[in-house]
């Protein structure tokens, strides 16, 4: 048992929430990280015991191309902002984790200008992976090298590289040693070296205890990634997938076996990190075909196996649609003072705030192990034991009450953690109503103490407000030269070609996966998806849509 068993996290993306310019001029800092300030009480009061928040680190743009790992960015402030942020996170009893992006870097990182400069004769040319000076980028630097999906932006280190990895470590230390961080969600862990992660975890063990290492897989079996040797946890994708399409579908059969599937994985002794939306997903009050789902959506993601984590701003229930150009929307800032009495005047956020509590003070709905007692497509139950004593989840996204029998356990009587209502049970079971599109938790009678006191109907009908935007303010600065964001070298356009018949893609079984070509890997991991059983619909899309190579390599290479 670690603090993060325990833990209800709050994710924040900084350059976001306070407003910060989409480009870093590399100026004087400006000390919005401390704007944040206020926010940590919030957190507190919304159940949130443990913060994930980043990018935080000086780079060109989105934060995700790194300049400097050990200087927080020019446009949220200071080291000392970031210190003294992560310190009063601590004072009030919150854990704190930062996003490490070590697979890959900007072109503005020292190593890589270094290679700019002195190309053959730099000392950093084997930092980075295929770096080939007979060949060129679309920032006409002369070379090629390998990137991160497709982004020259974003240069690929070379983590086989044992400098890198002792670079990387030292990064760690330095974050531990300067701002007190509790852990790091590694940036695209699904496309690192494993031998690389085993590093990182290896320094996780030695620079405070319980310092965890999370780390974001989108496909592939998680185990392969969350064990004793790599990571200690890793994105559930897959639940959060089954969440918001088995409410739209009214398929809570897609969630059961979501659940089973992902149990079988990892076993009962992991917790995955669990989310319904973030920084790179459309907010879950937009996806909801039925924005009432909201209720059922939540009370699942806090009592299922997981770890649960809030995007920030999805406690108002505030939208955010993914545009094909721009993430903008989905990080948007916000101005605390809009929002200070949510928890009062706001049902989604009230709501919210109950299950936080309630799971930070419920220990089987962090240890217990998950048992299924009722499916059907508009109702579930399940049970969370711990100790002997049954925690029961029912849940509905019908537009009709519904009232259903389950299995007790062993005590006689439980009440409502959202609704207070009282049952007895009978011959080893109880019969509970469950409103509309709503949920309920059921907790033994011997838990709940006298300072209890329930949330009472929840309700959510209608739209929110619609998000008020931080204006930054304007204000006259002394001209001075400012670096500008490389522009990559525009391509002459070519007449549109006819797209090709799709051709049957044939998979060597002797050809290494690494010589293999994207469609051969997708081919491959589906070839191994029919063995195990059927291939729906879905399977196939999300094979398709995973176009990296990398990432295909170690999703095949995760079958058992």
């Amino acid at each position: 048992m670690a603090w993060y068993d325990e833990a209800v996290f709050y994710h924040i993306y900084p350059l976001g929430l306070t407003g910060a310019p989409k480009q870093n001029s590399y100026g004087e800092p400006v000390h919005r990280l401390n704007t944040i300030l206020p926010w940590i009480s919030h957190i507190k009061e919304i159940g949130c015991n443990a913060i994930y928040i980043g990018p935080l680190f000086e780079s060109v743009g989105h934060g995700y191309e790194t300049t400097d790992y050990k200087k927080l960015d020019s446009r949220l402030g200071t080291n000392e902002d970031l210190t003294n942020f992560v310190a009063e996170c601590h004072k009030q009893g919150i854990r704190v984790i930062f996003d490490g992006v070590f697979n890959h870097t900007g072109r503005d990182f020292f190593a890589f200008q270094d290679i700019k400069q002195n190309r053959e004769q730099s000392q950093y040319k084997d930092w980075y992976c295929n770096v080939n000076f007979g060949g060129n980028n679309s920032y006409n630097d002369g070379f090629s090298y390998e990137n991160w999906g497709g982004y020259d932006l974003l240069a690929k280190l070379n983590q086989h590289n044992p400098a890198v990895k002792d670079y990387i470590c030292d990064v760690i230390r330095f974050w531990v040693k300067e701002f007190d961080v509790d852990g790091i969600r590694l940036d695209a862990a699904d496309v690192m070296d494993f031998e690389y992660m085993k590093a990182l975890r290896a320094v996780a063990n030695e620079v405070k205890p319980d310092f965890w290492l999370m780390g974001e897989v989108i496909h592939g079996n998680y185990s392969r990634w969350a064990n004793e040797g790599t990571l200690h946890s890793v994105t559930n994708y897959m639940l959060h997938k089954a969440l918001y399409s088995g409410h739209n579908d009214h398929n809570y059969f897609e969630v059961a076996h979501t659940i089973q599937y992902v149990g079988g994985m990892v076993g009962n002794n992991l917790n995955l990190y669990s989310f319904v939306d973030n920084h790179d997903v459309e907010r879950i009050y937009t996806k909801l075909s039925n924005k009432a789902h909201f209720v059922p959506v939540h009370v699942m993601l806090y009592t299922l196996p997981g770890i649960p984590s809030l995007y920030y701003g999805s406690e108002f229930g505030i939208e955010g649609r993914k545009e094909r150009t721009s993430d903008d929307s989905l990080r948007p800032a916000l101005n605390y003072e809009d929002y200070k009495d949510a928890v009062d005047t706001n049902p989604c956020t009230k709501l919210v705030a109950a299950l936080g509590k309630l799971r930070q003070n419920t220990p089987a709905l962090c240890y217990g192990d998950y048992k299924e007692l009722l499916l059907q497509n508009t109702h579930f139950a399940y049970a969370r034991t711990f100790e002997g004593k049954s925690v029961i989840t029912t849940v509905n996204n019908a537009d009709n009450d519904a009232v259903l029998d389950v299995e007790a356990g062993n005590s006689t009587e439980y009440v409502g953690a959202l609704t207070g209502e009282k049952v007895s049970a009978k011959g080893g079971r109880i019969q509970v109503k469950v409103s509309a599109n709503s949920g309920e938790i059921w907790l033994p009678v011997e838990m709940v103490d006298a300072s209890f006191e329930p949330v009472k109907t929840v309700v959510i009908e209608k739209m929110p407000e619609p998000v008020k935007v931080v204006e930054e303010p304007k204000k006259e600065e002394p001209k001075k030269e400012k670096p500008k964001a490389e522009e990559p070298v525009k391509q002459p356009k070519e007449e549109p070609k006819a797209e090709p018949k799709a051709k049957k893609v044939v998979v060597d079984e002797n050809k290494a996966y690494e010589d293999m070509t994207v469609e051969e890997l997708q081919e491959a991991i589906l070839e191994k998806m029919r063995k195990n059983g059927p291939v729906t619909d879905y399977m196939i899309g999300t094979v398709r849509e995973n176009t990296h190579q990398g990432s295909l390599i170690n999703w095949v290479k995760s079958f058992h």
